[in-house]
């Protein structure tokens, strides 16, 4: 294993180095709506006041996404803060797959098309149908039609989620009318692509966070079962419903395309199935649909076809979902956990179960175990299963109960947790509850702070993305919060664009280095720092620390 060259001047420090990840936890307006701001934070507040920290990019290009419009995530942000660099994710990862050809040699496109070849049966394609690039981009979509024609599928059917979020809220036939003339092009007497089923991402298919399984049994009755309201095409579909609704694209109702009173795109036995969103928090629930075999019990989902189904990525790199995916997670190389361990430093990761594969899984670029089993302890503390806004500390009281043994112990020299509650507290919507997240996680900094200075550790305080920072939609042009109808504030359950906090908590060495003000710097330049702290230079390849040595 690789290991790190030690430092010619290290600063010495006779504690641990604690990385504490503040899952979902940005640096907000501090208007209406921000609960990491608006909740009662003492040791927070303290910590920006007396501490030397800086804000860390945490979205878009910083961690591998397409642009700086892509909010960050969880998966991503931990690739980062683990590795120290940058590496190509969600669209990106998927459009260079495609350029180079690599998604089409791969085992999992090759099973998907030789199976429709094989039994002559149908490839489908379901997914959110736009060039948002947030969740899914159409080319990519017209990139894979084009090649399964080229491989000789004759049959393709294609679902489509109506967006209206990350483009135009009634935007639809800008993309079904030039799509259509697309599959015109490409038809012909051995191969016949059709557009087969659709409707809103709001209303069908697209739900997460198990908040409304309805959606998900609604589009599985839709797109498979071809159960629904029929139209001659998805044009006439999306006409009719805007004049009898007035809803834009996100709330249109689902619709079934059918000739005679048949659908033209049930998904049967023998029939392969793409789903080509490549961001997965939406794409999870509708994967376990198709994957969950005899145990899955959301829903009667009537008829279960046998068939070969593929997400676009690992939508869940813990629980592997789906079971085959088209693109392959980044190869993420050089770790830091890799050269720690190959220079013996003895490391200790914890978290509750909601983000235990972050600090280990992802943490470790996308690998399972560990590098050393002899300096390496991985622990993970059970997660209630209940609503999180009914128990909004989650478990971070019994986090930092351990890590206090732990950092008492003197035993490992690098130690890092994941406090979930910002981030799977701020996804519900509810923003009391997130002030009370917040509340909660800052009495266990202050626990924990306590105790790093009682063995004169450090320790670096920082976030993977934004959420709580943000609970409600914001009018950036009006400067006001959303509203609805009875005029309460529109909750907001995604994750943010702002950045990070990351905060240098040190008592005993703050006089041997200095702490960057460079403009950029984003969550890979935390590793360096980490190695530097420890005592060691960074490999080349990583972003810069965020301190210079004196």
């Amino acid at each position: 294993m690789k290991k790190l060259n030690v430092l010619k001047a290290p600063i010495d420090i006779a504690g641990p180095v604690v990385t504490i990840v503040m899952d979902g936890v940005g640096i907000g307006n501090g208007k209406e709506g921000d609960a990491v701001s608006t909740a009662y934070t003492p040791t927070l507040d303290m910590l920006m006041k007396k501490y030397p920290w800086v804000k860390l990019k945490a979205h878009g290009t910083a961690v591998g996404l397409p642009t700086d419009d892509d909010m960050g995530n969880s998966e991503v942000g931990h690739n980062a803060l683990g590795s120290g660099q940058v590496f190509s994710q969600g669209a990106k990862l998927v459009s260079e797959s495609i350029v180079s050809g690599k998604m089409f040699e791969g085992k999992a496109w090759r099973e998907i098309v030789d199976n429709v070849r094989s039994n002559g049966s149908a490839l489908h394609f379901l997914g959110l149908f736009s060039d948002g690039n947030v969740h899914s981009h159409i080319d990519h979509l017209k990139a894979m039609i084009t090649a399964a024609k080229s491989e000789g599928v004759k049959t393709v059917r294609v679902h489509i989620l109506l967006d209206g979020r990350d483009v135009g809220e009634t935007s639809a036939l800008d993309y079904v009318r030039p799509f259509e003339a697309f599959l015109a092009s490409l038809n012909c007497a051995s191969f016949d692509a059709r557009i087969a089923s659709g409707g809103g991402r709001m209303k069908i298919t697209m739900d997460r966070y198990e908040a409304n399984w309805k959606m998900v049994e609604d589009g599985w009755h839709t797109h498979v079962l071809g159960e629904g309201r029929q139209f001659a095409s998805a044009e006439q579909a999306i006409v009719t419903y805007r004049n009898e609704t007035g809803a834009i694209d996100q709330d249109l109702p689902a619709f079934v395309i059918a000739e005679n009173g048949r659908p033209v795109g049930t998904v049967n036995d023998g029939d392969s199935v793409v789903f080509f969103n490549f961001r997965g928090d939406r794409a999870i629930e509708i994967s376990k649909t198709f994957e969950g075999g005899a145990s899955f019990d959301k829903f009667d989902r009537v008829r279960v076809p046998d068939v070969v189904y593929a997400g676009m990525l690992e939508y869940d790199g813990d629980l592997h979902i789906p079971s085959r995916y088209l693109v392959s997670p980044p190869s993420i190389t050089n770790t830091m956990g890799e050269y720690l361990a190959g220079t013996g430093v003895c490391q200790f990761a914890i978290s509750e179960t909601q983000k235990y594969g972050h600090v280990t899984y992802f943490w470790n670029g996308n690998r399972s175990g560990k590098f050393d089993e002899k300096t390496e302890t991985y622990e993970e503390i059970p997660s209630d299963v209940v609503p999180f806004e009914q128990r909004p500390w989650m478990q971070c009281a019994l986090i930092t109960d351990r890590l206090i043994e732990v950092i008492r112990s003197g035993k490992y020299k690098y130690i890092r947790a994941n406090f979930p509650n910002g981030d799977m507290v701020g996804h519900t919507g509810n923003y009391e509850a997130t002030r009370c997240s917040m509340e909660a996680l800052d009495l266990q900094l202050a626990r924990l702070l306590t105790v790093i200075d009682e063995v004169k550790g450090v320790a670096i305080i920082t976030a993977d993305h934004g959420n709580a920072d943000e609970m409600f939609e914001y009018d950036k042009k009006k400067d006001c919060v959303k509203t609805n109808s009875d005029g309460s504030p529109k909750a907001k359950t995604s994750h943010t664009l702002n950045p990070v906090p990351c905060i240098i908590y040190d008592n005993f060495y703050s006089d041997k280095y200095t702490v960057s003000d460079a403009d950029g710097l984003g969550l890979a330049n935390v590793a360096a720092t980490t190695v530097n702290f420890l005592g060691y230079e960074a490999p080349d390849m990583w972003n810069a620390s965020l301190i210079k040595l004196k």
